[in-house]
């Protein structure tokens, strides 16, 4: 990772002056494929209350050295997640205590592929093993591989998780809705569970 880029950590309420920067990297990114996000803000601050509330949450954000920040990584204990997140473990019979959940990692596309995707993954684990969960997780959306808005040459992340650790579980699903770039209002789209886990 380049040594101009600045890595700062923010738990709980210090969050609270980064909310805004966090919510518009967020509706950038995602509104690129696979997620095609079409977010406004007053969602974002509140989805990103989950975060500011928690004060075992974590936020990692890159900043290069105008000061502009670039990427942001986020995460919590599941068992400090809503319902929504929580439940695919239920079901599963997977403890929800002994999970963080990864909630995003998203960086400006100029500056992928830097190392960035993985120093952020580190520090998450290593959030994990401070507080003394043994299982990290994420979800990423399902789209097929004809979808019409996939762009030509597009890379899928997977095989970037699978040097990570992380092993992808089709029976951990969950269904959101959002609303598409083109759509008039949401739709649910389900996601699927990536889980790493360390042995005692």
């Amino acid at each position: 990772m380049s040594s101009a880029i600045q890595l700062i950590e923010v738990r709980g309420p210090e969050l609270a002056p980064w909310i805004d920067v966090l919510g518009g990297l967020r509706i950038a990114v995602f509104r690129e494929f696979p997620y095609l996000y079409a977010g406004d803000l007053e969602y974002e601050r509140e989805y990103l209350r989950a975060y500011l509330g928690c004060p075992r949450s974590l936020v990692v954000f890159a900043r290069d050295e105008s000061g502009q920040t670039v990427g942001a990584t986020t995460c919590l204990p599941l068992a400090d997640e809503n319902e929504d997140f929580r439940t695919p473990f239920v079901r599963a019979g997977v403890p929800t205590d002994d999970v963080l959940y990864l909630g995003e990692s998203i960086v400006l596309p100029e500056f992928r592929g830097g190392g960035l995707g993985a120093e952020f993954f580190a520090r998450r684990e290593a959030h994990a093993h401070r507080l003394g969960l043994r299982t990290t997780a994420f979800c990423a959306v399902d789209r097929p591989a004809d979808h019409p808005a996939r762009p030509a040459g597009y890379r899928s992340p997977d095989a970037f998780w699978t040097r990570q650790g992380y092993r992808r579980r089709p029976e951990l699903q969950a269904v959101f809705s959002w609303k598409e770039v083109g759509e008039e209002q949401e739709s649910p789209k389900t996601l699927t569970f990536w889980t790493k886990t360390w042995t005692a």
